[in-house]
């Protein structure tokens, strides 16, 4: 009975289930239907894609040589507008579909002037998506083409071509729920006014459909400044403007940089530089097979030849991080491609054939270096510029081209070898400093697997080789250890009787340590304090440092509370940001709060008194008032701890080191290059940006902060 009914209830889904249930999705359709296949989401990332959509046309203009300015504007309604002086959206009869280049570019899907039409030689990418995808998650967008002497117009409501009441002769502005007739028998293209001869652009202004998009997306101004500077950068001479016109006032930023990529590379950079910027430059030729349309309108494959340009901008510092940038036809791809591959791989090839050649001077051994080593504090741009490249889906994140990845090797093999083999007394020298730092980063790289491998927490009965001054806890358990970074001994004396040492571990330091924003990484390894702390957290430092090997589950630094203990704390910092950053990243290193004052309150009686602490002049002063208030007798004097070493072990216990009763302050990164600025700006080696920069911010002092 069971078969049967199982066979039954079989057949009848199968009945259920026909050509009625399948649904076509016809033109733009498909986009509304599924906008995240095109546009990656629908909140404001996506909306940011679709701008560059737009500004990308323009900028394909731009690449072309047909245009010098590109001009966004954020209107208050929330619409967008792109201009541009290139040559203008074609706007006569396009024979095969019978409509005007301008309702062909908006509301066809892969349809445009990139498909080995002549028109572009270089372009943002294969699938000829983009206007039209935008056109189709907008509730309205209006184009306007200056070409031939006169002003051609057209809008669209959901990507379908139509008249709205305002454009008509309705007075008022421009606005989506404009009533909006759509062209039923055929559409056109109007004229709507005259330009003079020799003046041509295209003018896109598009509101984003709420229906599609989220509540709270909106077009991000920080993100859009700061593409538009790099393009400025991958465009030399092109000139872009970008102005917001959503809040009080209006703001406007212009781009432009005549330096190319170069100018680029030295901008992203933020170490002391090992070597100048180098520029690789080359090309290559390979055969790719498209589908092209023939006389009778099939699609034939057919083998066509492409150029590959390559230009790579490229500099070693001193730092251990690595930048690099990678585009295509000044496109963004942050996940790489085979443009990155082929530079990586080349990297390497090129770097182990040098240390080869120079292992006797650079006592190589037989090690061999490996990719992280090289690229170590490398900051670097590729660019490759080809004719309808593939990428890797909509969003154009990763090139797939495969040809490229051997001519873009090929050009970097050629190029940085003779750099590093180069005779002149400049790149000589830089090339030998540069061999001696990838030769250091394997070095470093290999003695600390050596040190992971071999290096375990010692308990009680095993020999410790961590410093003697630590006075280590007895727990392993991470979730609960804690290690206070502690200023001078006579704070140690009295935290050490204040600690739980079942989990809370004490490292002492002696006054300031290096600051490490301005030293060499041997400097810092050579500094006893900082090599201590290295020692103690147990996880290695820079590049190689491992999360998952340190040795607490909180470090705390617990300096005092003036300006001195600032300091300290300011350079401790400074070391966790530029040698141990995934520390700060996780959440795991705090500052201690400990009080200002002990204010004593007397109680009458044989009561004991009652002890207040503060932890600031203005909360002290409040505390006092309310207690006044309140008619409590204060016994004098209130006292002002200048140290951590003035208090008794209870009393810094309770304050201080007590989780149940203590403050501590969570350090963080929100924004990683704005805080390397900060610390190279207050740390760094530039003396007159500090300078200035405490001369401007005098006027904001507050004094009554000042601890005197």
């Amino acid at each position: 009975m069971a078969t049967a009914a199982k066979k039954t209830a079989t057949t009848k889904s199968t009945q259920d289930y026909t050509a009625h249930h399948l649904q076509v999705l016809e033109g733009l359709e498909a986009v509304r239907k599924r906008p995240g296949m095109y546009i990656g989401s629908t909140d404001s990332r996506g909306l940011m894609h679709c701008l560059w959509e737009i500004i990308d046309n323009s900028v394909d203009e731009a690449l072309g040589g047909h245009c010098d300015r590109i001009e966004v504007v954020l209107f208050e309604d929330g619409s967008v507008e792109v201009r541009d002086n290139g040559r203008g959206v074609p706007v006569d009869i396009e024979p095969k579909t019978g409509l005007t280049g301008v309702e062909l570019v908006y509301t066809r899907l892969h349809a445009g002037g990139k498909f080995g039409g002549g028109s572009y030689t270089a372009s943002g990418g294969l699938h000829g998506v983009g206007a039209s995808v935008v056109n189709a998650l907008s509730s309205r967008l209006d184009v306007q083409v200056d070409r031939g002497g006169k002003t051609y117009a057209m809008s669209f409501r959901r990507g379908e071509p139509g008249v709205f009441s305002d454009v008509a002769g309705a007075q008022g502005r421009k606005d989506p729920e404009h009533a909006f007739t759509p062209y039923v028998a055929g559409s056109q293209l109007d004229i709507v006014g005259n330009v003079r001869r020799g003046i041509t652009g295209t003018r896109v202004r598009y509101w984003a459909d709420h229906q599609i998009f989220l509540k709270d997306a909106e077009f991000d101004l920080t993100g859009l400044l700061a593409r538009a500077r790099q393009t400025s950068f991958l465009v030399p001479g092109l000139t872009i403007v970008i102005r917001d016109e959503r809040g009080s006032e209006a703001t406007e930023e212009t781009f432009v940089h005549d330096g190319g990529i170069s100018e680029f590379c030295d901008y992203l950079a933020i170490d002391p530089p090992v070597t100048d910027v180098w520029r690789l430059q080359g090309s290559g030729t390979f055969t790719e097979t498209v589908p092209v349309l023939d006389a009778k309108g099939h699609m034939t494959p057919t083998d066509v030849e492409r150029e590959c340009g390559v230009d790579i901008a490229l500099r070693w510092g001193t730092g251990f991080e690595t930048k690099a940038l990678s585009f295509v036809n000044i496109i963004a791809t942050p996940k790489g491609g085979t443009h990155v591959a082929g530079f990586e791989q080349a990297l390497l090839k090129v770097f182990r054939r040098q240390l080869e050649l120079n292992a006797r001077r650079l006592k190589v051994g037989s090690d061999k270096v490996e990719k992280d080593d090289i690229m170590a504090g490398l900051t670097a741009v590729v660019t490759v510029r080809l004719a309808e490249p593939q990428f890797e889906g909509q969003t154009k994140e990763v090139l797939g081209t495969a040809a490229v990845r051997a001519i873009v090797a090929k050009v970097v093999e050629s190029e940085l070898t003779s750099l590093l083999t180069s005779t002149k007394r400049g790149e000589k020298a830089q090339s030998a400093l540069l061999l001696e730092k990838v030769t250091a980063e394997m070095k470093t790289r290999i003695s600390a697997r050596l040190h992971k491998e071999t290096q375990r927490k010692k308990n009680a009965l095993e020999s410790s080789s961590l410093p003697a001054k630590l006075a280590d806890c007895r727990s392993s358990d991470n979730d609960r250890t804690e290690l206070f970074i502690v200023e001078g001994d006579s704070a140690l004396g009295t935290a050490k009787l204040a600690r739980s040492s079942d989990y809370q571990a004490l490292l002492p330091i002696r006054g300031k340590i290096l600051n490490v924003q301005k030293a060499s990484v041997t400097d810092m390894l050579g500094n006893a304090e900082c090599a201590s702390i290295i020692q103690v957290i147990g996880a290695g430092s820079g590049r190689t440092f491992d999360l998952e090997t340190v040795r607490y589950g909180k470090v705390i630094i617990m300096t005092d509370a003036d300006v001195d203990g600032a300091h300290i704390r300011t350079l401790l910092l400074t070391l966790f940001h530029r040698y141990m950053r995934p520390l700060i990243e996780a959440g795991r290193v705090y500052a201690a709060v400990p009080p200002l004052h002990r204010i004593e309150v007397v109680n009458p009686g044989s009561k004991p008194n009652e002890l207040i602490y503060t932890y600031s002049e203005t909360e002290m002063r409040k505390t006092l008032a309310t207690l006044t208030k309140r008619g409590r007798t204060i016994k004098d004097p209130i006292q002002r701890y200048k140290g951590l070493g003035e208090m008794d072990a209870d009393q810094l216990a309770e304050t201080t080191m007590d989780p149940r009763h203590r403050t501590l302050r969570r350090v963080t990164i929100g924004d990683i290059e704005a805080a390397q600025r900060v610390f190279e700006l207050l740390m760094g080696n530039e003396v007159a940006p500090r300078k200035d920069f405490i001369v401007e911010s005098a006027r904001t002092l507050d004094r009554e902060r000042i601890d005197a």
